[in-house]
């Protein structure tokens, strides 16, 4: 499995903005065949931050998701003008005591 987490920061006030266009790439990124799972958080605190958890099949299928027409429309062109702070992150699991 290959899980990223990534924060985004928007502007101040333009968190709305970001969470309904968030809402629309999570559904095309579900949707995608080597999605595992695809989650956007909205912090309470601060409607301006956010987290996505991401889990895909495999780095290919991640690098698929970052090359769908989706992924440039949602968050190369939609998004990314309203954040201030765009971070992500590969993380691997760490494995269990058995």
């Amino acid at each position: 499995m290959f899980t990223v987490v990534a924060r985004y920061r928007a502007r101040p006030g333009e968190g709305g903005a970001v969470a309904a266009t968030l809402a629309r790439h999570s559904a095309a990124t579900r949707a995608e065949p080597g999605c595992a799972q695809f989650v956007a958080y909205r912090a309470r605190e601060d409607g301006d931050e956010f987290v996505l958890y991401e889990q895909y099949e495999d780095e290919a299928a991640f690098e698929a998701h970052r090359a769908s027409p989706h992924f440039r429309s949602y968050v190369l062109e939609t998004i990314v003008p309203l954040l201030v702070e765009r971070t992500w992150q590969v993380l691997e699991e760490v494995p269990g005591a058995d």
